[in-house]
């Protein structure tokens, strides 16, 4: 059974939060946020940092006298790595709890159960990690990356910096990476790579037992073809990965691998022999601990005094998560509610400094302006950050798949996620949660 905490971070607190905003800062009140994460199964690998970044960013808003005077409460909860669970657990926090903001979910899959409970009960989500796109609810802010913002910028890395000619899709077999790989496989074969040198491959959460496949891998290169592999492998399943390619005697040289959801987080769980394994390897995302500016040093130090440890390491989701939050703080002062209509309202134009130096901006379509980072694994659990982008559009909607190039989100202007533009119509999608 699962305990829920509700995480009380002032005692001055009082009252209770509106959840329609109807009764928007009544004396007396507190703006709940309710976090949504995993804390134990196979992602609490990556979540519990992003529960830590979400309480962080709240102490620190209070300090600030909270919003509009009124001070912020956490209502935490372990949806624990289990997908229907995050449905149960977000319509709680909504119904019961009535939160005015959730600030959650890892996997795609999880944000897709949560879905249909926010356009049900009219809740709001900041959703904070990579995913594959093809999706604009008016109920979520995505603040990761859309595919044109990691996979597609990686794919051409591959292709104009290391010379890769055949390429290995690996990923976890749930919806990010199943859609993420329709999309590079078709972006591939319009970069002229023959179908027969593209090898897609689904395992499961938790999957330990890689030796058939990274074999599978290694015999693509047989002919000469410099092999790469593009990593949707989500969670605690990267270490075995990770290790079959040292064990097989693979090295970066030899076959590179570029992952999605490996970031410092997961690096700084590893004991030196099996971060030793990825050394030299890489990893796309929008921002890395390594950036130096400013604004990077000043958060990771806030982080490490709220932590108490100076050895705790940021990811490119706890930036997601603080533009986004900060973000959903400006929206909140501008209206002076927490009233979700309102608040959806105010959200696309929203400016906030990101960590590397340049500045993020929330589209009508509900994606951010990000750049593109790709990071070398270095010995320490760090990156060395090789390349990088202006700050680039999500796209909702991808331009490489016929029945999505078509389509256009514009919430603001056309009160729509999925327009056709040939036709003229708002598209209700079919559900596929």
């Amino acid at each position: 059974m699962i305990t829920r905490r509700n995480l009380m971070i002032s005692a001055a607190f009082a009252g209770a939060a509106s959840l329609t905003g109807s009764i928007a800062f009544a004396e007396g009140d507190k703006i709940k946020v309710g976090v949504l994460h995993s804390l134990s199964g196979t992602m609490a690998i990556s979540e519990t940092t992003l529960k830590d970044t979400v309480l962080m960013l709240i102490e620190e808003q209070n300090k600030k006298g909270g919003i509009n005077g009124k001070m912020l409460e956490a209502v935490v909860v372990d949806p624990a790595s289990d997908w229907p669970l995050f449905a149960e657990k977000a319509r709680e926090l909504i119904s019961v709890d009535k939160v005015d903001v959730i600030f959650g979910c890892w996997t795609s899959v999880s944000r897709k159960s949560v879905l249909p409970v926010l356009e049900e009960l009219n809740g709001l989500l900041f959703y904070p990690v990579q995913y594959e796109g093809e999706e604009s609810s008016r109920n979520v802010f995505y603040t990761g990356a859309a595919p044109n913002q990691q996979a597609i910028p990686a794919v051409d890395y591959f292709l104009e910096e290391l010379g890769v000619e055949k390429f290995a899709l690996l990923g976890t077999d749930y919806v990010y990476p199943r859609t993420t790989n329709n999309i590079l496989d078709a972006y591939l074969k319009s970069k002229g790579i023959a179908e027969s040198d593209i090898f897609v491959n689904y395992t499961p959460f938790g999957q330990s037992d890689w030796s058939k496949i990274v074999s599978d891998v290694k015999a693509l290169g047989a002919d000469g073809k410099k092999v790469g592999v593009i990593s949707t492998i989500n969670g605690d399943a990267n270490i075995g990965f990770y290790k079959e390619l040292a064990a097989s005697g693979i090295t970066a040289d030899d076959i590179p691998v570029v992952a999605f959801s490996v970031g410092e987080e997961e690096l700084s769980g590893l004991g030196s022999a099996d971060l030793k394994n990825l050394v030299g390897q890489l990893a796309a995302w929008n921002y890395f601990e390594s950036a130096d500016t400013p604004e990077n040093a000043a958060f990771i130090k806030q982080w490490h005094a709220y932590t108490g440890d100076d050895t705790r390491v940021t990811n490119d989701p706890m930036e997601a998560t603080y533009i986004g939050f900060n973000m959903w703080v400006q929206a909140v002062t501008q209206v002076g509610s927490t009233d979700t209509d309102k608040v959806i309202a105010a959200m696309p134009g929203q400016e906030f400094p990101n960590l590397t130096g340049t500045t993020a901006r929330m589209l009508p379509n509900h994606h951010l302006t990000k750049p593109v980072l790709i990071g070398e694994i270095m010995e320490d659990g760090q990156f060395d950050i090789i390349s990088q982008t202006d700050p680039v559009p999500g796209d909702a909607w991808t331009d490489f798949l016929p029945e999505s190039a078509v389509l256009k989100s514009d919430w603001p202007g056309l009160d729509c996620g999925m327009y056709n533009t040939e036709t003229k119509t708002c598209v209700q999608k079919k559900s596929n949660y």
